[in-house]
């Protein structure tokens, strides 16, 4: 089961870095601008509408519960944000049919925080997937954040797939979000309410994944009544990739080139020839990174792989 980051009331793996969090805002050090960074899947979303719904309902009902680190469902600034009503909360990210975070969405989001705040409480602007913010959208962001107005913070999400701007990151409080694959099992055990292994085989996870790897691999398999338990990787990836699943759905399309690295790792532990392997590694790297930027034929790029090196 997936549960969006804005609707997830628990937080399991990142209550150090709430806690942190929570401790600078009581004592009135909270920075304007902070920065969780970490790969994707990790709950950096989550970690941060938990940050925002603890300030927010301070002096509300039903307030925030530090002691579990549970939002509670019936509290006003929950059901707001779920809503996209709440004035102190603003959001930007990449919307539906746009492949980065434009301009207009950085223009639009500074009219709102030169509007006068009308109950004096904090405000705060998320923005997630910060490494789809194109050059002018940067440019315009570094401007805002310099002088942040006063009660007003800022927190950006980004995700390990490329380098963060070092003009940004050093505007910045940065959290650099890690967890190991103990704990990764842990909280996917926690989320799923269950143990993983009893849905999957432990040879089609790396060790370097994240929950949300996991949770996307066995929601895929549900939804396609595949059986992960009795599934080998080079079986998996010919499903995907024949199905042509991940032309209708980002997530799955995540989750294939998830596997393809997976792939590589694997076979780099029995080659014979590293040096091949990591120049053909880096040859299809390269490509998905091309293919993301410039929004070229996946299929292609895909149905390369599979000829390469699955039927090989």
């Amino acid at each position: 089961m997936i549960v969006e980051p804005i609707s997830n009331i628990n937080l399991y793996g990142l209550e150090s870095y709430f806690n942190e969090c929570a401790s600078l805002y009581d004592e009135n050090r909270l920075p304007n601008k902070i920065l969780f960074s970490g790969k994707k899947g990790l709950g950096k979303s989550t970690l941060a509408y938990h940050v925002i719904n603890y300030v927010c309902s301070q002096n509300e009902d039903n307030k925030y519960d530090k002691i579990n680190n549970i939002i509670n469902v019936e509290n006003k600034s929950f059901k707001l944000i779920q809503n996209n009503t709440h004035p102190n909360f603003y959001l930007i990210d990449i919307f539906d049919g746009k492949k980065n975070i434009d301009i207009e969405q950085i223009r639009t989001m500074i009219a709102y925080t030169n509007k006068s705040n009308f109950n004096n409480n904090p405000r705060f602007v998320l923005i997630d997937n910060i490494e789809s913010l194109n050059k002018n959208s940067i440019n315009a962001l570094l401007k805002i954040i310099e002088e942040p107005k006063k009660n007003l913070f800022f927190i950006l999400i980004h995700n390990n797939e490329t380098k963060i701007l070092p003009t940004l990151m050093s505007r910045c409080l940065t959290f650099k979000i890690n967890l190991n694959f103990e704990d990764v099992v842990s909280v996917s055990n926690k989320i799923m309410n269950k143990n993983i292994f009893e849905e999957l085989n432990e040879n089609l996870i790396p060790h370097y994944c994240s929950p949300g790897q996991i949770l996307r691999l066995i929601n895929y398999a549900n939804e396609k009544k595949i059986d992960l338990k009795n599934q080998s990787l080079e079986e998996l990836l010919f499903n995907l990739i024949d199905k042509n699943s991940y032309k209708k759905n980002i997530y799955v399309k995540e989750l294939l080139i998830d596997l393809i690295q997976f792939f590589f790792l694997n076979k780099y532990k029995i080659s014979n020839n590293k040096t091949n392997l990591i120049k053909i590694y880096h040859y299809f790297m390269y490509k998905i990174y091309n293919t993301k930027k410039f929004n070229l034929d996946e299929e292609s790029l895909f149905l390369e792989f599979k000829t390469k090196l699955l039927n090989a």
